[in-house]
């Protein structure tokens, strides 16, 4: 059981983040009349600062602090590809969701399917990039559910049964009224205290950490000894021949997939200029240096000696926090990656939501909608995903969620010849980039259901097989298709739609000025 102190420091953080929410009704233009636009992308108001922390508190789950260091507690230098992984975000956030705000806000597109259904004039294809971003979205909001209740148990602040449950949807039910009420104004403000809260809380643990064990190489010493005692070999904690291919190729898929989900467009779109996206990107690598950190605390983890339950490794560094840091400390710890699990939870929310609205109830029920009608049908749907995931969290097990998950990060990697590849030519023929699409996701799918829902797959024969990411080599087989069914098709003479945005050359001229707002 919690003692009183770390339950008091807990919800003074969860009371905090509240209060942030109440207040984001202020930020909003009195003088403005509702639009999905204003709801869904605070106006495209965000300034530098907000737009760094909405962008690394949507990019960096509690399920990724959490998950992260579980798997360095119990597969060794794996884990670390998290870090490379992140760091190939930068560059590429840098350059792709640049440009891509720059078309959006020229046309006034809200999201990635928006974007493409004017690229390419394919309303079959803008579909299936809105679906397929909303089918890998609501595995990972409820992986955030799954995040909080790790904590919140190793911290013994989850009562069993029927108590606890109603402990998560008192969490959530506060998200989903701000959420409903304010949209991406309530994820924004709350990001500003996670980012204090989770830099400070996490200072705090790894200087304790390394005090107690006597420095790094204590750490990663005794890590090396549990490990070698479990039979899994001290060299766990470096990557063997093997292992590079497996982990190079992981990191650069999940690096290109990041940036193709609907959240982390949604949290850019927000910005109020190219020149605000590029400043937030290039402050990103601070948020990796935070999750390298976590990582190490998995390490420490092994090192101490914590015992997480069978098949609960994501316990590990909750379970550390609770063994080595007195109770109010612990406390703020528990509250930040709780308060970093609704940030998330939130824009994963509100970006499904606004992709169901204008991809598909507008484009193919309503099309007259008014935009305060599209504004009410995303706040329930917005509403609707969050009570989805909190019922696929109670009805279904863990490794469920996880396994969707798995599933969800090869699917979004299917529309990034669509989206990113777009961005610099329109010249793959719509069609051939849906039967790309069908193809990769077919084939993606399969592999890692074959091999068990493992993402890491191993392609060819013989004693060694290559091991690769999945979704890395589903993309390579879209691409293929997409490049030689563009060549067939155009050799038919088979006509495109019509494409009626700028080409990414000509986005500098006639600009319209950016906006100087720096509130939410």
């Amino acid at each position: 059981m919690a003692d009183g102190a770390m339950t008091t420091t807990f919800l003074a953080v969860i009371g905090g983040a509240s209060l942030l929410a109440v207040t984001a009704r202020r930020l909003r233009p009195v003088d403005r009349l509702p639009s999905l636009e204003g709801w869904a992308l605070a106006d495209r108001s965000l300034g530098p600062v907000w737009t760094w922390m909405l962008l690394g508190g949507t990019i960096f789950t509690a399920y990724t602090f959490t998950a992260v260091p579980g798997l360095a507690y119990g597969n060794g230098a794996p884990a670390f590809f998290a870090v490379p992984y992140t760091v190939i975000v930068c560059p590429l956030a840098f350059v792709l969701l640049t440009r891509l705000w720059s078309v959006a806000r020229r046309h006034g597109y809200v999201t990635a399917a928006d974007f493409v259904r004017g690229r390419y004039g394919s309303p079959p294809l803008a579909l299936v990039v809105a679906l397929t971003g909303i089918l890998a979205t609501m595995p990972y909001l409820a992986l955030q559910l799954l995040g909080i209740r790790a904590v919140l148990t190793a911290g013994g602040l989850y009562p069993r049964g029927a108590a606890g449950d109603l402990v998560m949807v008192a969490l959530f039910a506060g998200l989903a009224v701000a959420t409903y009420r304010h949209g991406l104004r309530a994820p924004t403000v709350i990001s500003a205290l996670k980012a204090v809260a989770v830099f400070v809380s996490l200072t705090a643990v790894c200087w304790l950490v390394l005090a107690r064990l006597g420095g790094p190489g204590a750490v990663f010493e005794g890590a090396a000894r549990r490990l070698a005692g479990t039979g899994t070999g001290g060299s766990a904690l470096v990557l063997s021949p093997g292992q590079q291919p497996a982990y190079a190729t992981l990191a650069l898929g999940s690096a290109l997939a990041l940036l193709m989900y609907p959240h982390v467009l949604t949290a850019s779109f927000a910005a109020d200029g190219p020149r605000t996206v590029r400043k937030a990107a290039v402050a990103l690598p601070a948020w990796t240096a935070l999750l390298a950190l976590f990582g190490f605390l998995g390490i420490a983890a092994l090192a101490t000696g914590v015992e997480a339950p069978e098949g609960s490794a994501e316990s590990a560094v909750p379970m550390l926090v609770d063994r080595l840091m007195p109770g109010p400390l612990a406390g703020l710890v528990f509250g930040a990656i709780t308060v970093g699990a609704l940030v998330p939870a939130a824009v994963m929310s509100i970006a499904a939501a606004t992709s169901f609205v204008r991809n598909v109830y507008v484009e193919y029920f309503h099309p007259t909608a008014t935009p305060k009608r599209q504004v009410r049908v995303a706040k329930a749907v917005s509403l609707t995903a969050k009570v989805g995931a909190v019922a696929f969290v109670f009805g279904l097990r863990d490794q469920d969620a996880i396994n969707l998950q798995l599933l969800g990060g090869v699917w979004i990697l299917q529309i990034f010849p669509a989206v990113a590849v777009g961005l610099f030519t329109g010249r793959l023929h719509p069609r051939a980039l849906l039967a790309g699409w069908a193809v990769g996701m077919v084939c993606g799918t399969y592999l890692v259901v074959r091999e068990g829902f493992s993402s890491i797959v191993p392609l060819g024969t013989g004693a060694g097989p290559l091991e690769i990411y999945a979704g890395l080599a589903a993309l390579l087989l879209n691409l293929t298709v997409a490049v030689a069914g563009t060549a067939v098709l155009e050799r038919l003479g088979v006509p495109r739609g019509a494409d009626s945005t700028d080409l990414p050359s000509r986005l500098t001229a006639g600009r319209r000025p950016e906006t100087g707002a720096n509130t939410p």
